[in-house]
This record gives C-alpha cells, sequence and structure tokens, in this order.
C-alpha cells in the first residue's frame, strides 16, 4: 500500500493515540525486521492495510504495548460494524479504542483530535467528515474511522467474570482518524463478470462496506453496468432489506445487484429470497458467519487461502486460488459435464429405440430377428463402454458460455434432443428395413437359404454398428449443425471412433457368435429329443 501521508504533520500525541486505535487483533500479527528490513504484516486485509499505514508513520507498536495492558476486547462485529479494547495505561488511566465503519463510529463522535493534538468539537464539522467518508467512498475506498476515550478505571469491572460481560462503552468518543483503503479489483475479474453475464448468470455484490463504496466497486468491477442502473432496488442497503416481509423480499432480491452495509443474516435471507423464488444460487465466501448461506445456496463456493474452516466445510467447492476468475472455471465445467450426460443419453436412447424397433417389425413379420442376443451384447458393450468414454470426455468450450442456464425444474431431455432422436432413430429403422426385406434385389444370390439369411444378418448387423459410431458424432453437437467442428482437437473421442471400427471391421466376434449359437442348437437338440443328457456331454456343450 503506497502511504501518501507525511508523519510531519501529525503531532507526536495524535500518532501515539492512533497507534493505540490500530493495535493488532488477535488474527493479526506484526513482525518487524531488526537489521533495517521492512516490518511484515499478517491477518485480515483490512487490519494488514492499517498496520501497514501506522507504520510508515514511524508507530512503534514495541514501545505501546510496553507501555499498556489488555483489559477487554470486543471484537469485529459484523451487525455492529466495529470492535474495540480497554487498554490500562502506566499511569493507571483508561482508554477504550474503537475501530470500524467510518459513519458509524463516526456518529458516536463528540469531539475530534486536529493535526496539533487540540481537542475540538465535532458539532457542525461533522458534516465536512461525512463528505470525505462520501468522497473516499466514491473512489471505491473502504474507509475505517478510529476512535477512543478516556475512562475511569473504578468503574472498570474488578472480577474477571463480570469482566467478561463488560459492555464498553462507545458513546462520547473521540475521532482520531479516518482512513481510505483501496481494496483493489485483481486482475481478470472484470472480464470474468462479463463471461458470466453473457453466461446468463447474475453477478451479485453483497458486502459489509459503505453502500457508495459497494457501487464504486461494483462499477469497478463491471457488476452495474453505469451510474443510471446504482438506483433502488438495484443497489440496497443491508437493513432495509432485513426489514421487508418475506413476500416483499422475494420481488426485491430479484431485482438487487449490490447490497451494502449488510450482515452474513442478510446474505443468508438473500439466498432463502432467491431459492423461493425457483433461482439457482451460488454463493461465495471465505468467513465464519458466511456458513449458513454457504450451507442454504444450491453451491456453496468458499475461499481455500483466506476462507476458515468452518466456511469451507459448509461449502461445495473450494476455491483454492481465491480467486473469481475462478468461478468461471466452475461454471463452465459444469455445464460441460451436464451437456455430456444429454449428449450421452440422446446417444444411447436412439441405439436402443433403433434396435427395439428393427427386431420388433421383423419378428412380427418374418418370425426371425436380425439382431441376435450376442449381437446386442456387443453393441452394447461398444456403445455403452466406449460410447460412453467418447463422449463424456468433450472438453468444455466457449460455446456452452453462450447457452441459457439451465432452470431448476426444467427436463434433462429437452426439445432438440428429442428432435435429434426422432431423426436419427428413423432414419437407422428406415435402413435397416429397407437391407431386412428388401436383400433379394441388394445382395447376390447364395447358394442356400440359410447362408443368405446369414449374409444378410450380417449386413444388417454392420450397418446397424456404422450407423451408431456416425451417430456418435451427431451426439457430440446436439444444437450445432456442424457437428465436425473441433472434433479433432478430442484425441480421446477420435481413438475411441477408431478402435469401435476395428474392431467391428474384425471377423472374429461373428466367429464367437456362431460357434456359441451352434453349442446352442445342439444343446437344444439334445433336450427336444427327451433323452438322459450325460453329465460328461453336458460338460462338453458347455466348454
Amino acid at each position: 500500500m503506497n502511504v501518501q501521508l507525511q508523519p510531519a504533520i501529525i503531532s507526536p500525541a495524535v500518532a501515539y493515540l492512533c497507534a493505540f486505535g490500530v493495535l493488532p487483533d488477535a488474527d493479526t500479527k506484526l513482525f518487524t525486521y531488526i537489521e533495517g528490513g521492512e516490518a511484515e504484516v499478517s491477518g485480515s486485509p483490512t487490519e494488514k492495510a492499517i498496520l501497514s499505514w501506522a507504520v510508515k508513520l514511524g508507530m512503534n507498536f514495541g514501545l505501546i504495548r510496553s507501555n499498556s495492558t489488555v483489559l477487554h476486547v470486543f471484537p469485529f462485529n459484523s451487525e455492529k460494524k466495529r470492535g474495540g479494547v480497554a487498554l490500562k495505561l502506566v499511569d493507571s488511566g483508561v482508554h477504550i479504542h474503537w475501530k470500524g465503519a467510518a459513519e458509524i463510529v463516526l456518529g458516536s463522535c463528540t469531539q475530534y483530535l486536529d493535526s496539533n493534538g487540540h481537542l475540538q468539537s465535532i458539532g457542525e464539522e461533522k458534516a465536512f467528515f461525512k463528505e470525505a467518508i462520501d468522497d473516499m467512498a466514491a473512489r471505491s475506498l473502504r474507509c475505517v474511522a478510529i476512535a477512543y476515550r478516556s475512562y475511569e478505571l473504578d468503574k472498570v469491572p474488578s472480577n474477571e467474570e463480570e469482566l467478561d460481560q463488560w459492555s464498553l462503552p462507545e458513546h462520547e468518543l473521540v475521532l482520531l482518524a479516518i482512513v481510505g483503503i483501496k481494496d483493489p479489483c485483481r486482475p481478470g475479474v472484470k472480464d470474468a463478470v462479463k463471461v458470466c453475464t453473457d453466461a446468463g448468470v447474475k453477478v451479485r455484490m453483497v458486502t459489509g462496506d459503505n453502500l457508495q463504496t459497494a457501487k464504486a466497486i461494483a462499477l469497478e468491477c463491471g457488476i452495474l453496468a453505469s451510474n443510471e442502473d446504482a438506483v433502488e432496488p438495484n443497489i440496497i442497503e443491508g437493513k432495509k432489506f432485513r426489514e421487508l416481509s418475506e413476500k416483499e423480499r422475494e420481488q426485491v432480491a430479484k431485482k438487487i445487484t449490490v447490497m451494502g452495509r449488510s450482515s452474513p443474516n442478510d446474505k443468508l435471507l438473500l439466498v432463502q429470497a432467491l431459492r423461493k423464488g425457483g433461482e439457482v444460487v451460488a454463493v461465495t465466501g471465505d468467513g465464519t458467519n458466511d456458513a449458513p448461506a454457504l450451507h442454504e445456496a444450491d453451491i456453496g463456493l468458499s475461499m481455500g487461502i483466506q476462507g476458515t474452516e468452518v466456511a469451507k466445510e459448509s461449502s461445495d467447492i473450494i476455491i483454492l486460488d481465491d480467486n473469481f476468475a475462478s468461478v468461471v472455471k466452475v461454471v463452465r465445467w459444469g455445464r460441460s459435464v451436464y451437456a455430456n450426460i444429454q449428449k450421452f443419453i440422446q446417444f444411447q436412447l436412439t441405439v436402443n429405440v433403433a434396435a427395439l424397433v428393427i427386431n420388433v417389425v421383423a419378428a412380427i413379420t418374418s418370425g426371425d430377428v436380425p439382431l441376435n442376443a450376442v449381437q446386442l451384447l456387443w453393441v452394447n458393450l461398444i456403445m455403452d463402454t466406449l460410447g460412453a468414454l467418447a463422449l463424456a470426455t468433450e472438453p468444455p468450450t466457449d460455446h456452452l458460455m453462450h447457452r441459457s442456464p439451465v432452470g431448476r425444474r426444467e427436463p434433462l431431455i429437452t426439445n432438440i434432443m428429442w428432435r435429434n432422436l426422432f431423426i436419427q432413430a428413423v432414419y437407422q429403422i428406415i435402413v435397416l428395413l429397407v437391407l431386412n426385406f428388401c436383400d433379394e434385389s441388394l445382395l447376390p444370390k447364395q447358394d442356400t437359404r440359410a447362408h443368405a439369411f446369414q449374409v444378410k444378418n450380417t449386413l444388417i448387423f454392420n450397418a446397424f454398428v456404422m450407423c451408431q459410431i456416425f451417430n456418435e458424432f451427431n451426439a457430440r453437437k446436439p444444437d450445432e449443425m456442424n457437428v465436425f467442428r473441433g472434433v479433432t482437437k478430442n484425441r480421446l473421442f477420435m481413438g475411441i471412433i477408431g478402435i469401435t471400427f476395428i474392431l467391428q471391421v474384425n471377423r472374429q466376434p461373428f466367429v464367437i457368435c456362431i460357434i456359441h449359437l451352434q453349442t446352442f442348437s445342439l444343446y437344444s437338440k439334445l433336450l427336444d429329443n427327451h433323452h438322459r443328457v450325460p453329465w460328461k456331454v453336458h460338460l462338453d456343450s458347455e466348454a
């Protein structure tokens, strides 16, 4: 963080009090290198930024810690948007320091310290400070105010049990500083938001920041298209949303794009309202307070670096790099898996419908079926196993991100799939029926009727399998005309098609089929003659 402030313009007294106000909390650690190195800060981003600013102003935290004792800590609260600490000084005085949302802390202040360290009544200057906060918020700066007040030691609870229940005084504060923290968007976030928007995914920002800060960040990230969109109910405060009735929340929730000054419960209420309206909701979060919303959402995405263990356990997916751009990958792969399942269902239904119809029609008309049980098992082997591998391994494409999202109640088999299934099945049935009933005019005359029957069935079987091989290409792109586009990029698909073709051309399966049929015929004749079959003959026939 670049600090554009000179320590010389701040009096030592103000700097000393500010140092108390920005003391690290329990989750933040400050490491200082002795040999002229820069201090290193670890912890929450907001605490890190404030501490870095304090270190560059020359504040000596080691000296401050040695001159004070922590009496009681009020951790940062998402509802109150601030945190406080009570410190006992070496002169037995007590200072209560508060740090949090600028406009909220400012509302509790009655005085302020000027740059010379003199106490001034905040009175008419409060409007000036509010204007400064709004100005920083409009520049997408997160505004944090630091304030304190003196307190009498004899009013502090003496025993530990009462001290734990003690509520720190939060009124009649003295304003020390208002800090603007820049939380820049990561590279690629704006593009990721645009991709999500084009894919029909509406991105909503729910934050605890000032509404003006949230608006500026949303404009910077592309969540809000322009200032004209920054009106209610597109942008709303969490408190106002919370006060709406349940039906009103359902109506307003669909229009909300930015929610500022929200609590974790507001985030949960928004998720519940959207889900009741039939929306499919995905939520990102990293804090323990986000756990209810992550659990309530259809898809919970937690942050792998900044995320707490509670948030990770409540989520469905963990984003390892804490980058919103990774959400685009989640959407892309999720749609790819769903589309691949649809492709395989369309392909498999076509195979089954065509095989069923050709066998039923042939059995009714001539009494013979062109596709016997072993051949159908072979078709299932190559179509179920190899076909599933070929279609299920299709990589995600940019075309998927231009589709509309799939609704919660939309059927798995779409109208486009029914159309393709009908056309493909009718085409295959016509081809196979022509081969079955017009075999004498299409094939050369054979020596015997049995041989002609075998040749005809072999032709039908090969034609059926070849139809399925080409049907795999059609199933790749159910909603596109050019089914061959990008086919060479999927080497696994091409390899499986080649293997299926080679296995089908190989005559070994048909030899095995004939052997099994002859064995079954011998076994049937033995039973039909009502002879007692010796165990030896029975075992030999099975072998």
